[in-house]
Formats: structure tokens, sequence, C-alpha cells
């Protein structure tokens, strides 16, 4: 489909705007007064084409958009229109990066971030799932695409800056875009790709017979020396050609808040436990702190179809929400779905070949056309194996020749494999899900999603639920948590587990049940879900406080706000056991008196610390330096220095899953990472604890000063909404990259204080080891009571538009720090008390 014809901009671009801005006020005004125009009205009748009927967009206080239509068809073309008014940006930068096509908005710094998108194909896993939808949600996608495309061509001329200024002509929206940003956001999911590329990282510093104690293992469970012998006898530097590319780009794409993103709680308390006696669901989604947040709130009346909750720009559902019958939310299985597969290679004759089972296979070559801004076209061979797309290869640097295969000669690629989507129908079971009456039809619908590897977990009134979705690879070896050798078919893939076999509950006798992306199932389950969970304390802390006493809204908003952290205690009851009690206490003593008078305050002030990790604290600023300075105690010597490959690859690894850190803390006290090598003598634990107390002292005093009262851990640990604009400048060129930072008061927000940390149900989540910037936080926030007149209550992360220009842009920060949910009525005389009176009502452009 070809791109919109657009008007030329008057006036004057960016840098003329900059010039003539004097102070952040001024500029903040002038680029108000300059993209106004931009943002769509909250009043007044627009008439566009495509409209039966009339539908009725009415916003709250905070620009959340209530759609009230006589049709579902209708509803689903106002969803398309509202969506591209309030995430238009949003939604095209998505897509091109889906597509791998970023470098064709932002230049040359996004294409081995393109060449990486286009080797995974999601376009083909669009196509695949659009396909197999039936005709009736086809339809559904192809009026909501109208809906879009109603707009674009509306405001044709009014494009919000980033994409005004990027020269960027967008596109019409098609049907199979909104299948593509599905399996974008399903993509971003993938946290063990992240971990298996991080591995060999790893492994390359450290050797193989080390790397076990690295990987993301809990405490009860043996170290994986067996798999970590998958890579033994291979030299991962000089063989795997790209490598380091690899490593870059998928900390790229992560950056962008679309790779490895690992966490969220949901959980529903059932009517012997509840106030009212009807059930509760809670659920608050964790995703990188982002402006604008990836949800997008939306409530639907019409007909044959009423739900609010929460959207994603670019597909018409209701992704987590409330029906008025149902209420269903989700978090993260930490599914393990994907696998990285070490290829033998070589070049003969022009072809790229790998070892598949003693022969020579030639790859499958596929060409595609770059298109870059500020340069010529590029056309570049992709190459992919039995087990996937060579990643590595589309990264191996520049071509001489157009269709010219990079060299090999270091003879190791790495191909990604994934399911296919073929005949899938987790589309239709999305929205199937949003339409459920009663616990019997949500889980008939959750047991067809198997694009998406989900905790599933929905109440009715009297009746709660959970249900794993997702496809799961039955491996004949290993477990898949590093990269295993190709050749040999000794790893391949042998079908699915039987979805009869994905774990569910129903009504259980606690009265309760609930996910936080720990290991829901125990070890030697009849399935293999994953080999890496995320830390088990949110899960802990759940059932402590969902186990205990009635619950109504307020109690469950009050769970949702908890900054308790559980593994305090159990870094107390490390440092009391009897085997480290004198110990360590005896290490201490060998310290410099200095350094001994700081770990003694240290050790008395974390034995009694209380575990509540607010803003204010200080002990918890304390608690939060000991482990920051115990990552760097125990594996800065090995993995160093701060900017090097491998200690980047750990504190990534540490921030997605269950870290090497906690579980060194917690227990391995013959872990070879205990002895400091930068020192003649042999360390221990107890050792590298009493420097690590030390370390921690100083480093609050060098931070926050000698005075004991003033430290406080919100003036360490803080939150900073940054934009996608000012997310995407490291891949643009420096003088459009200098133009961003000089406006970055008018599109970012903050520092404000933060609390909590990775392991506390207010996730507030910074990189262990690296600094204490929050980089994860809950996303949005639900509650369903169904005993409530008003069951609904909800909060976003930020600002309902993805435009600076908005009032709505950021107004949902500050509502959100304090925990001000609001209700999304769905009695008729409600309505107006939550919604007003003033509308943008739509109207069929009557030729």
């Amino acid at each position: 489909m070809r791109p919109i014809r657009f008007r030329p901009f008057a006036v004057f671009g960016l840098s003329a705007l900059l010039f003539s801005a004097v102070g952040l006020s001024g500029c903040q005004s002038l680029l108000d007064s300059r993209y106004g125009a931009s943002v769509p009205p909250s009043k007044g009748i627009e008439r566009v084409t495509g409209l039966a009927g009339s539908a009725s967009i009415r916003r709250n206080p905070l620009g959340m958009p209530l759609i009230e239509t006589s049709g579902f068809h209708d509803a689903v073309f106002a969803l398309g229109y509202v969506h591209a008014g309030d995430r238009l940006s949003q939604m095209v930068s998505m897509r091109l990066l889906a597509e791998g096509r970023l470098s064709e908005m932002v230049g040359p710094g996004a294409l081995d971030v393109d060449r990486f998108m286009r080797s995974v194909e999601l376009r083909r896993s669009a196509d695949q799932l659009y396909r197999a939808a039936s005709p009736r949600l086809k339809q559904t996608f192809e009026v909501y695409a109208r809906g879009v495309n109603a707009y674009l061509y509306r405001y044709r001329d009014r494009l919000p800056m980033d994409l005004a200024e990027s020269g960027h002509r967008p596109a019409y929206w098609k049907p199979e875009d909104s299948a593509l940003i599905f399996c974008l956001m399903n993509f971003s999911l993938a946290v063990n790709l992240r971990e298996e590329i991080a591995s060999l990282v790893l492994a390359e510093k450290v050797g193989s017979d080390k790397l076990a104690w690295l990987l993301p293992t809990y405490p009860d469970e043996p170290l994986p020396f067996d798999e970590a012998q998958k890579l033994a006898g291979l030299r991962l530097g000089a063989q795997i050609d790209g490598l380091p590319q690899l490593e870059r780009t998928a900390s790229a794409i992560a950056e962008l808040n679309m790779l490895g993103v690992a966490a969220s709680n949901n959980w529903a308390i059932a009517p012997q436990r509840s106030r009212s006696g009807a059930s509760l669901l809670a659920n608050d989604t964790h995703l990188p702190l982002a402006l604008p947040s990836a949800w997008n709130y939306v409530q639907i009346r019409s007909p044959k179809f009423n739900a609010a909750g929460v959207s994603v720009a670019g597909v018409p559902a209701v992704v987590a929400g409330y029906n008025g019958h149902l209420a269903w939310g989700m978090t993260m299985v930490m599914g393990d779905t994907q696998d990285l597969f070490l290829e033998q290679l070589k070049s003969e004759g022009g072809r790229l070949y790998y070892l598949a089972d003693g022969k020579w296979l030639p790859t499958r070559e596929r060409q595609e056309t770059f298109f870059i801004k500020g340069q010529s076209p590029r056309r570049e061979t992709l190459h992919e194996t039995r087990n996937g797309p060579l990643l590595n290869a589309a990264l191996a640097g520049e071509r001489k020749l157009p269709l010219q295969p990079a060299s090999h000669a270091s003879n190791l690629g790495l191909a990604l494999r994934m399911p296919s989507l073929e005949g899938d129908r987790s589309l239709d079971a999305f929205f199937d899900l949003s339409l459920a009456k009663n616990l019997d039809q949500a889980f008939e619908a959750a047991r067809e999603i198997r694009a998406v590897p989900l905790n599933l977990v929905f109440a009715d009134a009297r009746s709660i639920g959970w249900q794993v979705t997702g496809r799961y690879p039955n491996r004949r070896g290993g477990i898949g948590l590093l990269p295993s050798p190709g050749w040999d078919g000794h790893y391949d893939w042998d079908g699915f587990a039987d979805p009869m076999l994905h774990p569910y509950d129903q009504d259980p006798s606690a009265g309760w049940l609930g996910s936080a992306n720990q290991r829901s199932v125990p070890r030697g389950y009849g399935m293999q879900l994953s080999s890496s969970w995320y830390y088990p304390e949110r899960a802990e802390r759940i059932a402590e406080l969902a186990g205990s006493g009635r619950h109504d809204q307020a109690s469950m908003k009050a769970m949702q706000l908890d900054q308790k952290t559980l593994f305090a205690g159990k870094l107390q009851g490390m440092f009391s056991t009897p085997g480290m009690q004198q110990p360590l206490r005896a290490a201490i003593a060998r310290l410099p008196a200095a350094e001994r008078a700081r770990a003694e305050e240290a050790l008395r002030r974390l034995l009694a610390f209380d575990g509540d990790l607010h803003a204010s604290s200080a002990d918890a600023a304390l608690y939060s330096a000991f482990l920051h300075m115990s990552a760097q105690q125990i594996f800065l010597d090995e993995l160093g220095p701060e900017d090097s490959p491998a200690w980047k690859a750990l504190v990534d690894t540490a921030n997605n899953s269950y870290s090497a850190q906690a579980d060194h803390l917690l227990g391995r006290d013959d872990s070879p990472f205990w002895d400091d090598l930068r020192t003649p003598e042999r360390e221990d634990k107890p050792t590298i604890l009493a420097r690590s107390l030390a370390a921690a002292v100083a480093l609050c005093e060098e931070r926050l000063g000698a005075d004991r009262h003033g430290w406080q851990w919100g003036k360490l640990h803080r939150y900073h909404w940054i934009s996608d604009s000012s997310r995407s400048a490291a891949l643009l060129p420096a003088g459009q990259r200098s133009k961003l930072e000089a406006i970055s008061g008018y599109l970012n927000r903050g520092p404000y204080p933060a609390g909590g940390d990775h392991s506390t149900l207010n996730v507030s989540a910074y990189p262990w080891g690296r600094d204490f910037d929050t980089w994860l936080i809950p996303a949005m926030r639900l509650v369903v009571d169904f005993g409530a007149q008003e069951p609904m209550q909800a909060i976003n992360s930020s600002g309902q538009s993805g435009n600076p220009a908005s009032p709505h842009y950021a107004d949902g920060i500050d509502a959100w720090r304090r925990g001000d949910y609001v209700s999304f009525p769905f009695r008729s005389e409600n309505i107006d008390r939550v919604y007003g009176n003033q509308r943008l009502l739509l109207i069929p452009n009557k030729r």
C-alpha cells in the first residue's frame, strides 16, 4: 500500500525552533504552539469515511477514552481512530522496528537492528497468524485499519513532532500490521534469547567450566554443568563471527523495550477470602519505564461488546481488563520457547554451507533491500539453516558485493529457532477471552492461545482460575538454557508439549491463586516450561498477603503498592547461620580500622532492617548499597572492568532472571568466584562479604553524605521517564542526537525518588552492580472487585497520549506515583460522573 501523500510543512523545522527558544519554558511554549494542531480535539464533530453510524468519544480527567457506539464495527473503527490519535508515533515506530525498516526513519545507526529484525522475519510470523484467523476476526482487523487510516488521512498535515521532523511519511495501516504488532510484543518476551547470547560472552571470558556458576539457577536446583558442557572446547570469541555486534544489537533492541522484558504480578481472591463474598482480581504488568507506556487504556460500550482495560495501540483488543462478567490479567511464564543453535559453516563456490548430520547443506538465501535515511539502498543476503535464521551472519560486517556472503572462516554461526505460527488461532482466542461470560468460557478461550506463553488469571463473581498458555518445544537433549550444537541432531526439537499438560488451577482450597514470574511448577514436572525463572520473592509476598485476612479493593491496591522485600530476611538468615556468623565476624575483625567500623555498622543495621524499601528509608539505602557492592566484590575481578562485554552480560542476565549474585549470597559457598583474583591471597565468602559491608557504608557516605540521618533510598534510586524519541537517540546521527538532547526537558520527566526494587510487589528494578536507576516498573495497575458497585479501578504509568504537545502526555505520572486509581464505570448512572458530557462525535462522511 502506498504512503499517504502529505502537503509540505510550512514555517520552520526543529533546528530553527530550538535556535529561537530561550530556556525550557520558552522551548515548551514554542513546541506546543508548533505542534498543538497534531493533538486531536476532545470535543466537536468530525466527519469520517468508513463509519456506519456515529461514535461518541468521551475522556476521563486523565484522557482515557470511553467509546460509545450502536454497533460493534463502529466501535472497532473508533478504536483505530483513537489509537492513532493517541499513539500514532508509537504505532509507526513499532511497525518499522518489527519490519526491520527503522533505518528508513532514523538513519544508518539502526541498520544492525534492522538486519536482526529482518532475520527473525516477524512479518512472516504475522502473515501466518493472520491467515489462520477466522473471517470474523479478519473483518475486525480490517475495520480497525480503516479507523487508523481515517485518522492518518485527516491529520496527514499535522503529524506529531517526532514523525514530522524525521521526514518519515507513514504508510496506511493494513490489517496484517495489527498481527505484526502482536508478534513484536510476543517476541519482546523472549528473555532466554538474551541470556543465551550473554552466556556466549560470559563463556568466552571465564570458560565453560566456570560458566554454570553464572547462570540463572534457583538455590534449590543443581548448577547446570552438563548444559555448560555443550560449549566446552569452543573458542567462542574467535569462532563466532559477529558475536560482539550481535550482543550490542540485542542490547540496542532491549533499550527500545522490545527484547527481554520479564515481569508482572497477577492474583485472584476467591469469595471465601473476600470481604464482600465475591471474587477479586489484580494485575500489574511490569515493563521498562517508558514514555509513553506500552499500554493504552480504553473503555468500549456497544450492544455486542462491553469491556474496559488495557490495549496495545495497533491491536484491536482489550488485552487485560473487565467486561462486566469476567476479569482477566496476565504475567509472563518465563517460558523458554526459543533456542539458539551453533552451526558449523564454510564458504565454497560463492555459497554458504552448514553441517547437518554429517552432510554440508547450502543455507537458504534470502535477498533483502535496506532503505536507509540519507544513504543509498543496500541489498544484502540473509541466510537460514534448518534451525532458523543465522543471526550473526546478518551482522558480520559490510558486504563487498551485493550478493556476496560475509566471510565465515571462523566456522560458527548462530541460528535462532522459534515455533511456527502456521494454523495458530491465538488472535481469535484473545478476542474470545474478552467476550467470555464466565470461568468455563475463559478456560476454553485461554487453552487456544499458543503464540505467547502467559500465566492467565481470571475471575468471575463466584470463581477464580489460572491457565498457562503457549507452545513449548520438546528437546531431545539439553534444557535449552544455552546455545546447542546444531550439527548432529542430538539437541533438535521433537514436536511440542501436549497442551493438556499446560498447568492450570481453579478455585483452590487456599482461596487465592497468583503468579509473579516465579517457577510455577515443581522440578520434574511432565513438561519443560523454562529453565530460567525470575526471583521468587514477589510470588512469596503475594502468598503471604493474599493468604491472610479478608480482602477488598483497598487491600488489593495496598498489595500492588507494597514495597517490602522478603529477600532481606533471607539475607539476614544467611548472615546468622552457625557456619557464617563467626567466620564473618572474624573477617570483619581483620579489616583495617576504618573499614572494620563501617562493616560492623552495616551488619548491625542490616540484621535489624525490616525489609521496607520505601523511598525515605536510610536502611533501605544501605541494604541496596550492600547488594550493589557485593555484586562488584564477587564478580568484577573476573568479569570487569565495568564497561566490558562480560560484566554487562552478567548485569543484563541479573535484570531478567534469578541472578548469580542472589544465588551466591544465599548459598554456593564453594563457588570459585569467592576468590578475588586481584589479590595474592585466596579469599572466601566471609571475607568478600565483610569487604562488601564496609564498601556499602562507604558508598552511602560518598553519595549521600556522612550524616546518617540524611540517607534516603530515594536519593540513590530514581524514576526517569525517558521518551521513545530520546531512547532512540543513540541510533541517530550526532547532530540530530544533540537536538533531541536540547529538548530533553520537553520530552522526558523526572527524576523522582523511587522506593522498592526487583523483589517488591511495587516493582522498581535497577541493575545490580551498575547503578541505581529504575528500569522496570508496573506499567499499569488494574483491580477488579466483583463486590463493589463499580468493580474496576486502574491507573497507567505515564499518560494516555504519546504526543508531547498533548495535555495527557505525562499527566498520569503523579497519579501513578501516588496510587490514585480511576474508576471505569459500567452502570449508566455513573458514566457522566467519570467521563463528563464533553465529547468528540464521529459521524459518517456522506458524499
